[in-house]
């Protein structure tokens, strides 16, 4: 058995803040813990959240910082971690002798590994997971993106070890710069234990934060003119919510919004253990984790064959190519018309979830971690 190894991981998010790229931190973390490896993270600081507590066995260190919401971070709030996090990180480093430095997102954390790497000569490795990569979330980052194109380049050039969790995201990273190598490491999943005995054949569901390109809108489009027997349950908080609620008026088939909630509260399991059809349109992904939680709760899927959507539901899943209303509504209504259908695709779903358990995923990590760990002892 490897020796356990003493890791730092770096994400300016961590529940109860932040999207998905939290909550896949967040699990490897827990799940390394339970391999018998000690785990600190070092965060950016939230309202009144703790600056230092114990969860699960990982130590969280929330950092000098500035963060206006839990849902979503602006470019000169993540800055804020950026530079709030150094003396942090530095002092641990030092305390700690860690092994390895475990990083999420290339910005803004990938600077603040490589400034600590410098101090310390700590080997780390950068995991990708969307928004830092240049094209892949226009509506939100464009002109950041132009502006930091050089400085990108360079950082991603000098990452010893680059991960991504789909080949979508590896090959739009290779557009930009071709030369360098990215390992692919799915992210894992984390069943939630639905009881998949509720469902109605009545219930939609859409989860994502919201944002344009998240593609919502085509699936009002497609179902307000029609007078289904069905409701369509939207969870999710972001700018464009006033967007897709004014969408929404006047539609014949009745549009829920929840707003954000926590993947522990009552109405979110609710809402996932009793819909059929999940719904999740978007234009571009990385490996979203609202798809593994529908396969989990043994949804029918519709979904987009942008980014690594198909990566991830195979074929327990119906595709459909973004900005399509036509076709959305055709796939669902083919789903509630045929209920055998719906029965097949959550089955295959339900299986298929079962290729990204992060017992698999974990020791892919483990794996990384010993064979950078190695490189960086004979450089």
């Amino acid at each position: 058995m490897d020796k356990p190894l003493n890791i730092l991981m770096l994400n300016y998010e961590y529940p109860p803040v932040g999207g998905g790229g939290a909550t896949v931190t967040a699990q490897l973390c827990e799940h390394l813990v339970e391999s018998e490896h000690s785990v600190d993270v070092v965060t950016m600081r939230y309202q009144n959240l703790p600056h230092q507590e114990r969860v699960n066995g990982v130590t969280i260190y929330r950092a000098p910082s500035y963060r206006s919401r839990a849902d979503i971070c602006k470019t000169h709030e993540m800055a804020t971690y950026l530079f709030g996090a150094r003396k942090t990180v530095l002092s641990l480093a030092r305390q700690h002798q860690y092994d390895i430095i475990h990083t999420h997102f290339i910005i803004p954390t990938g600077p603040l590994a490589h400034w600590l790497h410098k101090k310390t000569a700590i080997p780390y490795l950068v995991t990708c997971h969307g928004s830092d990569v240049p094209g892949y979330n226009p509506d939100r980052f464009g002109w950041q993106h132009r502006l930091l194109m050089p400085y990108w380049k360079k950082l991603v050039r000098a990452v010893p070890v680059l991960v991504s969790p789909s080949k979508a995201l590896r090959d739009l990273m290779k557009s930009h710069c071709p030369d360098v190598d990215v390992s692919i490491i799915p992210n894992g999943y984390e069943g939630a234990k639905f009881n998949t005995n509720q469902k109605r054949n009545s219930s939609i569901l859409m989860c994502s934060r919201l944002l344009q390109r998240k593609g919502f809108q085509y699936v009002i489009e497609a179902v307000k003119d029609l007078e289904l027997n069905w409701q369509v349950h939207v969870i999710g908080e972001g700018p464009y919510r006033q967007t897709l609620e004014q969408l929404a008026q006047g539609s014949k088939t009745p549009i829920i919004f929840h707003g954000w909630l926590d993947r522990d509260h009552p109405k979110f399991k609710e809402l996932y253990e009793t819909s059929e059809i999940f719904v999740f349109p978007s234009e571009m992904e990385n490996f979203p984790t609202v798809l593994l939680e529908a396969m989990s709760a043994s949804c029918a899927i519709i979904t987009s064959t942008a980014g690594g959507c198909p990566e991830v539901v195979g074929d327990a899943g119906l595709l459909v190519e973004p900005q399509n209303p036509s076709i959305i509504r055709e796939k669902i209504q083919s789903l509630i018309n045929d209920k055998q259908l719906r029965a097949d695709l959550a089955a295959r779903a339900a299986q298929r979830v079962q290729q990204f358990t992060w017992s698999h995923i974990t020791r892919k990590y483990l794996d990384l971690y010993h064979n950078t760990i190695q490189f960086s002892k004979q450089s």
